[in-house]
């Protein structure tokens, strides 16, 4: 494996696994059900899709590296209709979101 296609491949992971920990830290942080799907709807599959790629040039062009790209591609495809079905079950269930008004006068108190 050359040089470039490893440092590459591990700047990719350092990537991912970045933008990963900052998805989690934004479930601990946000406030309610919708902003955490948000934060974690947008980062988490981004920063594993990161590390996948990652992973594909730490491999080189092998059947591995074919298997990867398909869980890319999955991952991009599935997550975003998962959180789509958690939040549209949230509002199902009737969970009301956390708007301006409730954060700021909670905030006061």
């Amino acid at each position: 494996m050359s040089l470039a296609a490893d440092i590459l491949g591990w700047a990719f992971i350092l990537a991912g696994s970045f933008f990963t920990v900052v998805g989690a830290f934004g479930l601990i942080r946000m406030p309610d059900l919708y902003t955490r799907l948000h934060a974690s709807g947008v980062l988490d599959p981004f920063g594993v899709s990161l590390i996948l790629i990652g992973l594909m040039f730490q491999a080189g062009f092998t059947l591995v590296t074919v298997k990867l790209a398909f869980l890319v591609l999955l991952l991009l495809f599935t997550s975003p209709v998962a959180c789509h079905a958690l939040a549209r079950a949230a509002l199902h269930r009737e969970v009301k979101p956390l708007l301006d008004d409730e954060r700021s006068s909670s905030s006061k108190r």
